[in-house]
């Protein structure tokens, strides 16, 4: 688990009356879900409470038909930095053999499953700093846009933790392992245009149209055919982690649902009939 601290995050008193609801925005129009993580005194730290809303607010994204892309951001100069334990999560008192292994598997690793089970596609807006969680946070979106002040930490071994929140699951199908145990191995900032470089962002983009960027990317997402889409995500996650036979049997199956679609129909008849097609979602 990775103490904010590590990034020199001040104690933020004004929260203390905060709820998780002001302290994640939300907004649904054209289509698209805007989550945008809201304590940037903390660079956006995570509290179990967020955890939790951040978790539903996927969740019901997936569900809403109304919902058919997901932009995740982040308020001030940072995106996300991680897990904020300093509510004595990560102190004292009595540690019982499995009790860092189930906060983890009901905490963090289910925020991650949140982004990669989402059944619309989620893009990472990624403003600033994302450290730890929040890096992992942002690289199991679908598509990761980075402005160009935005930067990548792996701080887990700076404090002599293990990486967590899926890290070590994400980063090699990403990346390689070589690669992966570089930034793992030593934890030092890597910037955006690194991170294009090595393939865990899609595109950089100047601060200033980083959210321009976002909303013409969801936008697209949000005119096109929903289902396909989720189909097309569920096979390419589970691609990373199943033999040829099994794939191209997820795949036949895949087609069969789709086909079963009103957009399938669609796309289909506006091939034959030689115009765009309109997608509903549906």
């Amino acid at each position: 688990m990775n103490p904010s601290s590590e990034l020199n995050i001040p104690d933020s008193p004004r929260e203390s009356g905060n709820s998780a609801e002001s302290l994640i925005r939300h907004t649904t129009d054209n289509h698209v879900r805007r989550i945008t993580l809201n304590r940037p005194e903390a660079l956006n730290a995570i509290t179990p409470d967020l955890r939790e809303r951040l978790i539903q607010l996927l969740s019901d994204a997936s569900a809403d038909p109304a919902v058919r892309a997901v932009v995740l951001t982040g308020t001030g100069r940072g995106f996300c930095a991680g897990a904020d334990l300093r509510g004595g999560a990560a102190g004292g008192g009595e540690r019982i053999a499995g009790d860092v292994a189930r906060t983890l598997r009901l905490g963090a690793q289910r925020l991650i499953s949140a982004v990669l089970d989402c059944e619309k596609p989620v893009i990472a807006a990624v403003n600033g700093t994302a450290a730890g969680l929040g890096a992992h946070l942002a690289l199991a979106c679908d598509l990761v846009l980075a402005a160009e002040s935005a930067k990548f930490i792996e701080v887990f071994v700076r404090r002599g933790l293990v990486p967590d929140g899926g890290g070590a699951y994400l980063l090699p199908r990403l990346i390689g392992p070589h690669r992966a145990k570089e930034l793992m191995f030593f934890g030092d900032a890597l910037p955006a245009a690194d991170a294009e470089r090595l393939g865990l962002v899609n595109r950089v983009v100047p601060d200033a149209e980083l959210d321009k960027t976002a909303r013409e990317w969801a936008d697209r997402l949000a005119t096109g055919p929903t289902r396909a889409i989720a189909l097309t995500k569920q096979l390419v996650n589970a691609s990373l982690d199943t033999d040829r036979t099994t794939a191209f049997a997820a795949e036949a199956a895949a087609q069969e649902i789709n086909m079963t679609t009103a957009d399938a129909r669609e796309g289909v008849a506006s091939f034959v009939e030689r115009r765009s097609p309109e997608y509903r979602g549906r």
